[in-house]
């Protein structure tokens, strides 16, 4: 208790020296706020940009709330932009710990000593970051292992942290109309599920299988993308064992051009990884900034992606996947119209909505941008303003979406960073139609097909009896209607009763009012 109301009273003091409190005031329109903003400012206006102030007040706060800063940063449909994109500059520059007490969280979670889990145990780390440090070792077959190991403590940092943020979340929505418009306490139930996903190693790992399970297996896709294979034998719930990977990281042009790396190339490449996780599979890399991806250098794979650190992945239904298909698509030919009809057909726009004024609001997101050269469009902040847009009509921003939207931005940026003149619009669109043909055209009828023949294959056999015997059954309709036709004049009839006591009720309450005034 004691430490928790110390860490409280350290929150208000990192707050109040990186003046937060002018930058929570600032944003509420009211009267009082206004009033209080002059007092706490003591006549003074901050010297440091609010975006900047809040990244280091995080950094200060610890890993918590630099994890929680990072995952804030991805919910631009929700915080200014200028905050945001300072918020994304937040790195994990956190201090590995110790590497004893690492090689005995491994010995624990495996359940033998290093020394005979492994030929070769890198005691020092080779990577630190909020969550957990990696490890390189050698397996006793010769493979080349990274081993990442979950930093001792964490769950009780993080629930004590979260619980202070849900309190701070609540006092915020109770501001008035723009700290609910802020849906803080929304924000940190979300930041709590990717955390407490992130804890579990195990779960990371089978979010990596799953990964490359999708392109290993799938021949036209293995020169795309490259996925560490798991070695579940080596697993815990703290502790993660993967093939250890080489390559270059993507935000290294100059490495990138001096080993011969084509960038026109793998900037497209990337594009159609990106839209082939979203739309063949439904199940996408959530985290794809710089740090997490890599470009193979090796003579055997060189020129492929490689992919790193799985704890936040996305996933969408059948039903998501064509309604993206078909917005996207919808917006290579600046059919506004098509758009609205789509928000209004999913459901996520009221069933009142007004097609022609949802479509008047898309057109004044969209037109200011297509106006530009195709090579200078960013898909990502298009989708960012329909959904900054989609408040006035009440749309409720699907958490998928927005892990989706924010992998768009990561991806397209580091597309334009490897090649300024990327037309994504360009690459993408090619692939959204001949997807779409696939799916609605005769390819598409033939694989549904296909995929249902299961089924159909125990259903059909059956057809025979099941028809004979509905065509055997006594038809019951004379009986169905005779039992409707007694129920309605029962009905009838008890209406007539209710009238008739309704007539006698009122007659005796006016002679008892009568009564009472000749009395």
């Amino acid at each position: 208790m004691l430490m928790s109301f110390c860490r409280f009273f350290y929150i208000l003091y990192i707050a109040f020296k990186y003046r937060l409190d002018e930058l929570v005031l600032s944003s509420i329109r009211h009267p009082w706020a206004v009033r209080l903003l002059r007092i706490v400012r003591f006549g003074r206006a901050p010297k440091l940009p609010r975006g900047e102030r809040l990244r280091l007040a995080l950094e200060s706060l610890g890993p918590v709330f630099v994890k929680f800063g990072q995952v804030l940063s991805t919910r631009r449909d929700l915080i200014p932009l200028d905050v945001a994109e300072e918020l994304a500059l937040l790195q994990d520059r956190v201090p590995p710990f110790d590497s004893q007490v690492s090689a005995k969280i491994v010995e624990q979670a495996l359940g033998a000593p290093t020394n005979k889990l492994f030929k070769h145990f890198e005691v020092d780390p080779v990577a630190s970051a909020s969550i957990a440090q990696v490890h390189f070792a050698v397996l006793h077959n010769g493979r080349e292992v990274a081993v990442k190991v979950l930093r001792p403590g964490m769950r009780e940092v993080i629930d004590k942290d979260l619980a202070l943020m849900r309190t701070m979340a609540r006092l915020v929505e109770k501001t008035g109309p723009d700290g609910r418009r802020l849906r803080p306490r929304e924000v940190v139930a979300e930041f709590e599920k990717y955390l407490h996903d992130e804890l579990d190693l195990i779960r990371e790992a089978s979010n990596c299988s799953q990964l490359r399970r999708n392109f290993v297996e799938t021949p036209e896709r293995v020169d795309l993308l490259m996925v560490p294979e798991v070695h579940w034998d080596y697993c815990a719930h703290n502790v993660f064992t993967m093939d250890r990977m080489r390559g270059i990281p993507v935000n290294q042009i100059q490495r990138l051009r001096d080993a011969g790396v084509d960038l026109k190339q793998v900037a497209r490449k990337g594009v159609e990884i990106f839209f082939t996780q979203v739309f063949a599979d439904g199940f996408f890399h959530a985290d794809m900034h710089p740090g997490n991806i890599r470009i193979s250098d090796d003579p055997d794979t060189f020129g492929r992606y490689i992919a790193l650190d799985f704890g936040i992945v996305g996933s969408l239904s059948e039903f998501d996947k064509n309604y993206l298909a078909q917005n996207f698509l919808a917006f290579f030919r600046r059919d506004y119209r098509r758009v609205a009809q789509l928000h209004i057909e999913s459901g996520w726009v009221p069933a009142d909505t007004r097609e022609e004024e949802l479509e008047g609001a898309v057109r004044a997101v969209c037109e200011p941008h297509f106006d530009r050269p195709l090579s200078q469009i960013s898909l990502g902040q298009v989708l960012l303003r329909l959904f900054q847009t989609s408040r006035r009509f009440n749309v409720e921003i699907q958490p998928q979406l927005v892990l989706l939207q924010k992998t768009l931005l990561n991806v397209e940026g580091m597309g334009r960073d490897l090649d300024p003149e990327l037309d994504l619009w360009d690459t993408a669109k090619p692939y959204l139609e001949k997807w779409m043909y696939q799916r609605i055209g005769p390819q598409g009828l033939k694989q549904q097909l296909k995929k249902e023949a299961g089924q159909w294959a125990q259903i059909m056999p059956q057809l025979p009896r099941l028809v004979f015997d509905n065509l055997s059954r006594p038809d019951t309709t004379p009986v169905v209607l005779q039992e409707l036709r007694q129920l309605r004049v029962a009905q009838e009839q008890n209406n007539r009763l209710m009238t008739v006591l309704c007539a006698l009720l009122a007659v005796v309450v006016g002679l008892v009012l009568w009564a009472v005034k000749v009395l």
